[in-house]
């Protein structure tokens, strides 16, 4: 492997400069704008409005209309200055020829104010005026200058997504200053489809993104937005092709044929029957193993639908053709479950998998061999072959992790790991298979896209047996309700969950924490264990109550989304998700989706804090309509705006900040052919090919291997 990062030329230097090279930003503003937009001057450009002030209308003070911006010259009359220690707004009482406006301030300063709007002076002020009680008000003027100053004041000002500390005055200063850093680069897209689509140079479309003149600038088919669009479109799937033409041609694969000992006999062992999609997966994957291409491929399937017996049956193959199969989860909680639940079904074939987890700790499985727990005899067992079958966390891709033989990798919820890292597993020996599984269901149109280097298997059936999950909308003004109806069902004997949103309360956002919900809900069950984890905890502790949960010695786990993938309680048949209305539509499906794990019937219960957006309502009501993983995913994608979609965190698949796919789809496949072009050019265009991966692709991994 080569350097981190393609080579970048030298004119886009100034875009990956600190933010703090920006007017305004010192360290303490670049924090704040490091957990909103970015570290770099790049992520300040790709922060895109979505939303438009219009400052033109300046009508008379007696025909304002209620609740418009408006824009008024007037004249400053007097203060009425709140005495100290009373709390209470300042207000400044202003004039013009057409009425009166009265300007009310809020925690105000003395000397701000006065020096603001000085008696006897003339101002112009634009913001939101508002009629009370008989009076033309404004709160907070979003612009006061001199009259002199007219032409500073923005006539169509853009509306940024902003967050605690950060304000509009503050972000468009730097925004401002991104943009004057920008370089006249040298066009990467092909003049035929710049000409066809009449599309802006990159520099001139993120000036126009930056200054919206409509509504219709705001658009995402808007030439300057679709033109950025396709950038990132673009660089994405080139880094995608790179990967897999690396993976492909550096190490050419190998056939897995098997022999069917073992796999038929895991089939014969099973007390139920697989399901059609399930036999159609582990087909599909045969064929890959039976071929002398390596397998990159991924596993999709809804919660519950059976994703590891499926992997397992294909990591048995392997074994029968006598090499290595490992596999690879994102945390220790659900490495012990996977770890838990293939050996309970290697159980009848006298067999056993390895468990390989971080700081020394461990537990050796027969697999073909090996005994005893530490970490120096399962890294001896891998490497003399002795264990065929791992399961592991991070610690299986450690340097001093070697296999004799390794010939698959399965890397669950996929998205947790960078492709860096599925590669590394799969460069741990010869022409590996590669599978990666997520839960969490993509929409079809989507998925090329999202994992253009992968084929893909798809299970969209459930177990026989399982009842659709009974899910209630309930506003929180009936929590007393709530918490005594599951009192009851926790004295009858169930075990249910409660989702809070945060850890701690908070002062800027009025969400029950976890924490204080917890002791909430030991004082009011007090004949019930409650457990509490979250994220913050110390990870002992919280697998401690992950555990006591999981045998019952706690009745009732209070945690944040840190159970939203990998626990497996299948007696737990309640999950009451409080302040459902914050969560996406993709996240509310995986946390429903830790109850419904066994045939009793089972309820989620959706808490609500009121009053909710048109968005929220949607989402919630979609959740009370359909169990369908596939089917929330296609709402999903309907529903997000721009810059909302594909969040790594709630969607598991690659976030993409300026492309929008619900209204890009028709530049998805333009994408991916000027990527395959691209890659065939080879060096001719290299400088271009960098140049992209470097300004669009913000995956460190995919660069690292792309520029390798």
């Amino acid at each position: 492997m080569q350097a981190m990062h393609p080579k970048r030329p030298q004119e886009i230097f100034p875009l990956f400069a600190a933010t703090t090279a920006l007017p305004g930003v010192g360290a303490k503003l670049a924090g704040i704008l490091e957990k909103r937009i970015g570290t770099h001057v790049i992520d300040v450009l790709r922060h895109l409005p979505i939303g438009l002030i219009d400052r033109s209308a300046r009508p008379a003070l007696n025909e304002v209309e209620d609740g418009a911006v408006a824009t008024f010259d007037v004249l400053v009359i007097k203060h009425d200055q709140p005495p100290r220690g009373v709390r209470r707004p300042w207000r400044v009482l202003c004039e013009n020829e057409t009425g009166q406006l009265e300007l009310v301030f809020f925690h105000a300063r003395d000397d701000y104010i006065t020096r603001l709007l000085p008696v006897g002076e003339r101002r112009l002020v634009s913001g939101r005026a508002e009629h009370f009680q008989g009076r033309i008000q404004m709160a907070h003027p979003d612009h006061v200058i001199k009259p002199s100053e007219a032409a500073t004041m923005p006539v169509f000002e853009p509306v940024y997504p902003l967050t605690a500390g950060l304000t509009p005055k503050v972000l468009r200063r730097a925004i401002t200053g991104a943009l004057d850093r920008v370089p006249v680069l040298a066009e990467w897209i092909p003049e035929t489809i710049i000409r066809d689509k009449d599309w802006p140079s990159f520099d001139a479309a993120l000036v126009t993104a930056h200054n919206p003149q409509s509504d219709a600038d705001l658009e995402p088919t808007h030439p300057a937005r679709a033109r950025l669009a396709f950038d990132e479109l673009l660089a994405n799937q080139l880094a995608l092709s790179m990967v897999r033409h690396r993976a492909s041609d550096s190490t050419p694969g190998r056939r897995f044929a098997g022999t069917g000992a073992l796999t038929d006999a895991l089939r014969a062992a099973l007390p139920f029957s697989l399901t059609g999609a399930q036999d159609g997966a582990i087909a599909e994957i045969g064929e890959d193993q039976d071929s002398t291409t390596r397998m990159l491929r991924m596993l999709q399937g809804d919660v519950g639908s059976g994703k590891t017996l499926v992997a397992l049956m294909a990591m048995l193959r392997a074994v029968e053709s006598g090499a290595q199969a490992a596999l690879l989860a994102p945390t220790e909680v659900l490495a012990r479950q996977h770890h838990k639940t293939i050996n309970g079904l290697l159980a009848p074939l006298g067999r056993e998998a390895a468990l390989l987890l971080g700081k020394g700790r461990g537990r050796a499985g027969s697999g073909g061999g090996g005994a005893g727990g530490k970490r120096s005899e399962i890294t001896a067992g891998l490497a003399s072959g002795e264990i065929s079958l791992v399961v592991g966390t991070h610690a299986l891709l450690s340097e001093d992790v070697r296999f004799a033989d390794l010939g698959l990798a399965v890397v669950d919820e996929q998205h947790r790991f960078g492709v860096r890292q599925r590669i590394i597993l799969g460069q741990k020996g010869t022409g590996v298979d590669v599978i990666v599984m997520t839960a969490t269901p993509i929409p079809r149109s989507l998925a090329m896209t999202a994992y253009g280097d992968l084929d893909h298997s798809r299970l969209d059936e459930k177990p026989a047996g399982r009842l659709p999950i009974d899910t209630r909308v309930m506003p929180d003004d009936r929590l007393g309700e709530v918490i005594a109806g599951l009192g009851r069902a926790l004295a009858a004997g169930k075990r249910a969950y409660w989702i809070c949103p945060l850890v701690e309360e908070s002062d800027k956002i009025d969400i029950t924490a976890a924490e204080n919900r917890h002791a909430s809900l030991v004082r009011a069950l007090p004949d019930q264990q409650v457990a509490l984890a979250h994220g913050k905890m110390k990870a002992d502790d919280r697998d401690a109550a992950m555990t006591a949960f999981r045998d019952g010695s706690a009745q009732l786990l209070v945690a944040t989304t840190v159970v939203e993938v990998g626990v497996d309680v299948p007696e737990a048949s309640i999950i009451v998700i409080e302040h459902a209305e914050r969560f996406g539509l993709a996240q509310l499906h995986q946390l429903r989706g830790r109850v419904g794990r066994s045939d009793a019937q089972s309820s989620c219960l959706l808490v609500y804090h009121g009053p909710m957006s048109e968005t929220a309502s949607r989402r919630l009501a979609v959740m009370r309509e359909t169990n369908d993983g596939f089917v929330i995913a296609e709402e999903d994608l309907e529903l997000r705006g721009p810059g909302e979609f594909l969040g790594q965190r709630q969607s598991g698949v690659p976030e993409f900040v300026l492309a929008d796919l619900s209204a890009h789809r028709d530049l998805l496949s333009l994408a991916r052919r000027e990527a395959q072009h691209m890659l065939a050019a080879g060096q001719t265009i290299a400088a271009h090919r960098d140049m992209l991966l470097s300004l669009f692709e913000r995956d460190e991994a995919v660069r690292f291997l792309a520029s390798g």
